[in-house]
């Protein structure tokens, strides 16, 4: 296997343990997954792995079962530096008194800059991009 394709497949793990750790709820996992630094947007603009983390806590946190699926991995590298496109399609079951609601969806694109740190890759910047959403939103609120 060439040097490109393994570094290809390293930012493809960390983009599917993001996926992994949020439906597994493993909040520690994530920072495998971002840079200290890094910057999310998810509606808001969050700075920091901390903030992201608190803030995909705050919403996945009160939810029942989750599923993240990703596909159609588009990246490219140059040096230390690669940025990615990923598909997702996210699936929100409610629970407790949210469990009678319709279950949410948002599909779309995590468009992705990573960094190649002495762990490994890094996200340093995430915006999903959300084209569609489907069911009630309230799924997600806070436990």
């Amino acid at each position: 296997m060439n040097c490109e394709c393994t570094e290809r497949q390293a930012i493809i793990d960390v983009l599917n343990a993001y996926a992994t750790c949020l439906d597994a709820r493993d909040w520690l996992g994530l920072d495998d997954v971002f840079h200290p630094q890094a910057v999310g947007v998810y509606g808001a603009t969050l700075t920091g792995r901390a903030a992201i983390i608190e803030s995909i806590r705050s919403f996945l946190g009160g939810c029942g079962p989750s599923q993240h699926l990703l596909g159609n991995y588009q990246i490219s590298i140059d040096g230390d530096n690669a940025e990615s496109s990923t598909k997702a399609r996210v699936l929100h079951v409610g629970t407790g008194e949210r469990a009678q609601l319709t279950p949410y969806e948002a599909i779309g694109f995590y468009r992705d800059r990573h960094v190649r740190t002495a762990d490994g890759w890094r996200i340093i910047h995430r915006h999903f991009d959300v084209q569609i959403t489907l069911g009630d939103f309230n799924v997600l609120q806070p436990a």
